[in-house]
């Protein structure tokens, strides 16, 4: 286990392999422990981090550090104190959003961002992430395979209040157009079976510019890095390879893609 003094609080990460940086943010349920598998899979090309955000996993709780704000600061805090240049940003849920932050408030210092199953809108959100513990929505979220339960193993270790806060300052619609506008390269993906995040709707893809796209993958849940790793991480690898500045479009994903992965 690695951690770092930053703000005079310990934050715990890990990191693995080398090449240009890439950085994994855990959403509401968990920690960075679900991102082992692709971390794994990128870090034969890439080096890869994934860190706690305050108040989860072995991170520390500090209430006042729980807001959107305050967690995209540490984000910048870690980045400054590891030395990372431009890096990638993989985001799932409230780490998306946070992800999108971050880019909003700098965009130089973003190379391109993968946000999963991110609410672009809090309507978008099921009730359930607001109203049941973390260990519910662990249970909940599952779907009962064993792999993703362990994977999962650090949700009751999150402050409640953490999940709580997130609910504040949630400006996930206006970030999401800034980043837009920004031509961040970013690509959306979305499990067509999640139960807690509605995927995008047809007015905001409707909004994507030339560096943006959206994926549905067929059969992926709320943690489509978990349930559906083979079809996740060779479009999370396929996505990183692309060259910086080339628009996402440059994939040739489409039908492509989704047939060889099906």
């Amino acid at each position: 286990m690695s951690v770092v003094l930053l703000d005079d609080a310990i934050v715990h990460y890990e990191v693995l392999g080398r090449g240009r940086p890439v950085i994994f943010l855990h959403g509401w349920v968990g920690s960075w422990r679900y991102w082992i598998s692709s971390m794994q899979v990128t870090s034969t090309s890439f080096r890869a981090y994934a860190l706690d955000l305050w108040g989860f996993g072995d991170t520390a709780q500090r209430k006042e550090r729980y807001s959107l704000e305050r967690q995209t600061a540490l984000i910048s805090s870690f980045v400054d104190e590891m030395g990372i240049g431009k890096v990638a940003l993989v985001g799932h849920g409230w780490g998306a959003l946070i992800a999108l932050n971050f880019a909003a408030a700098d965009a130089s210092k973003v190379d391109r961002l993968m946000i999963v199953n991110c609410p672009l809108e809090m309507k978008s959100i099921n009730a359930r992430l607001f109203t049941d513990s973390t260990e519910s929505l662990a249970n909940w979220l599952s779907n009962d395979l064993p792999d993703v339960q362990t994977a999962l193993t650090d949700a009751k270790k999150a402050d409640p209040v953490a999940v709580e806060n997130s609910r504040n300052g949630f400006l996930a619609s206006e970030l999401f157009n800034n980043v837009n506008r920004q031509h961040t390269p970013c690509l959306l993906v979305s499990g067509d079976q999640d139960p807690l995040v509605a995927p995008p709707s047809i007015h905001k893809l409707s909004l994507l510019s030339d560096f943006g796209q959206h994926i549905s993958l067929e059969g992926a849940g709320y943690f489509p890095m978990l349930d559906s790793k083979v079809k996740f991480n060779r479009l999370l690898t396929d996505f990183l390879a692309l060259d910086s500045g080339l628009s996402i479009k440059e994939l040739g994903l489409k039908e492509e893609w989704r047939r060889r992965v099906r």
